[in-house]
């Protein structure tokens, strides 16, 4: 159940230190997930407490570039983040095994 809903932790700078200081961690997950199902599949996965999910819909742009075969356009495909709260000392480590 939780490889179908989550599909990847969004490791950044900033997402990395709201993790550290406040317990929160983003991920991208599909798109028919709701928060419940977020909360179980994290909690599955990583094996902590989730106290808040906090859902966000990135919607697709548009692309445009120029190239030497002419103007290249597209659509940059829309996602959806989830945004974990977990509970007190708890802590999710991405680096682990490395």
């Amino acid at each position: 159940m939780a490889n179908n809903i989550l599909i990847k932790p969004l490791v950044t700078e900033k997402s990395t230190k709201s993790g550290e200081k406040m317990g929160k961690y983003a991920f991208k997950v599909v798109k028919t997930a709701n928060k419940l199902e977020i909360k179980k599949a994290i909690e599955a996965a990583y094996n902590v407490k989730v106290e808040a999910v906090n859902t966000h819909v990135n919607v697709g742009k548009r692309k445009v570039r120029q190239t030497k075969g002419g103007i290249s356009s597209g659509i940059k495909s829309a996602y959806k983040k989830a945004y974990v709260t977990l509970k007190k000392g708890e802590t999710i480590d991405f680096y682990g095994s490395v």
